[in-house]
């Protein structure tokens, strides 16, 4: 029998990635808000001029809960990717 011994904060920062890494895939949770940051990976752009551009065309749904919060939603952002995928030949 082997024995594995490490220290107690090296084990506690272990168990974090790995909580980490498997949370995802174990209960996949869909935020209903997102941050700008998040709307902008979903649609895989870089510019908050074209993310700004989306809200004000109607194009995605958007909640402004204050002044400098703006928060998008997922589903919108979703459909909106949808309406514009093309189909294979």
């Amino acid at each position: 029998m082997k024995v594995i011994v490490i220290e107690e904060e090296a084990f506690y920062e272990l168990i974090e990635q790995v909580v980490d890494r498997i949370a995802p895939k174990i209960s996949p949770t869909e935020k209903k808000w997102l941050s700008t940051e998040e709307a902008m990976k979903e649609l895989g752009i870089t510019s908050s001029t074209t993310l700004q551009r989306y809200r004000d065309e109607g194009k995605i749904r958007y909640t402004q809960p204050s002044k400098r919060i703006i928060l998008y939603d997922p589903e919108s952002i979703q459909a909106f990717l949808e309406s514009n995928a093309k189909n294979t030949f």
